[in-house]
């Protein structure tokens, strides 16, 4: 029995002594000291030792585990000693270098703007609600009272899947969807990506962005529109903000307007920016058309409303004194990092 732990210790040390990675040494122990090891076997084979010679085997064990743990936990310290100087070697640090300047990133013109014109609508009581870019051709014409054959469809300024999708052409899809729920009274803007089939210039891109508002409700007449609009301009633009309301024509609006602003450089005197005018167009507006309050299961003779849609583009080209809107979409650091 002697001469066996001898041979066990032996054998442990040499390979404790040739290992080279922490790795090793783990299996070295778990062969020699684990449930199924070397030592532990010996242990189990005491059964057969003479009631005399047990505690003297018994020690002579506990004296080849000790040696053996104690080689182990030497060869430990220093093969990580090792790794730990290797380590410190390759991730050396020259303190002399100067330190890595630090980009930090900011808000887009687009998202400024468009945050805070939120922010003026969350004030007055709107939902901010989106919907889907790709559309199907009924909320995107036919619910805005826009039929078939209306000039509004033609291939030229809207990009079609097939017959029946389309990519949106203004974001007044979301407020058909919003009305189809039924949930009434409704105060909503729906700002979003929409998709034209425009050249690209100065005032012009194939993708933008609008922000649609929409509200229904018991005795909604035009003096509210106004009285938002004028509202809105007052916090976007200035406290003396002044408005100008422009009769045109909307399919899905009636009465339909343009309104102007008074210009924010010259307040209304007349300069380059306003072209002389003192007034600026910022957005379209009117009251829902019967037929879209109608077909989206709302009766026009109990509930009215109001719409308006502005280009957020626009927004952040007047605001921002911008005059050519691809520098938005152009990625330059040099434009961006002014605001």
């Amino acid at each position: 029995m002697k001469e066996k732990l001898e041979k066990i210790r032996q054998a442990a040390l040499e390979k404790i002594a040739g290992s080279d990675a922490l790795e090793t040494l783990n299996e070295i122990r778990v062969a020699y000291l684990g449930k199924k090891g070397e030592l532990t076997s010996v242990l189990k084979g005491m059964k057969d030792v003479s009631a005399e010679e047990r505690p003297r085997v018994g020690q002579m064990v506990n004296e080849t585990r000790a040696v053996i743990e104690a080689k182990l936990e030497e060869t430990r310290a220093a093969l990580a000693k090792k790794a730990r100087e290797e380590k410190l070697r390759k991730e050396v640090i020259d303190v002399t270098l100067p330190a890595k300047k630090n980009n930090v990133g900011h808000k887009h013109p687009n998202m400024i703007a468009l945050e805070e014109v939120e922010r003026i609508f969350v004030g007055m009581g709107y939902e901010v609600v989106e919907g889907p870019e790709v559309e199907y051709d009924y909320y995107n014409f036919e619910a805005l009272n826009i039929p078939k054959g209306h000039p509004a469809r033609d291939e030229q300024d809207t990009f079609y899947i097939n017959d029946k999708i389309v990519l949106r052409s203004q974001t007044s899809p979301v407020q058909v969807r919003t009305m189809e729920k039924g949930k009434l009274p409704i105060r909503v803007i729906a700002p979003g990506r929409v998709f034209r089939s425009d050249e690209v210039d100065a005032t012009h891109s194939p993708s933008f962005h609008q922000i649609e508002g929409l509200v229904i409700d018991k005795g909604i007449t035009f003096a509210d529109l106004k009285g938002t609009l004028a509202e809105f301009a007052r916090e976007l633009f200035g406290e003396d903000t002044k408005v100008k309301f422009r009769p045109h024509h909307f399919p899905f609006t009636e009465p339909s307007a343009e309104v102007d602003v008074t210009c924010f450089k010259c307040h209304g005197e007349g300069c380059r920016f306003c072209k002389g005018s003192g007034w600026i167009e910022i957005l379209g507006c009117g009251m829902v058309h019967p037929n879209v309050l109608r077909m989206s299961g709302i009766d026009p003779e109990e509930y009215s409303g109001f719409a308006f849609g502005v280009g957020l583009e626009r927004i952040a080209l007047l605001k921002y004194e911008i005059d050519d809107m691809r520098l938005l979409y152009e990625n330059d650091i040099r434009f961006l990092k002014q605001f």
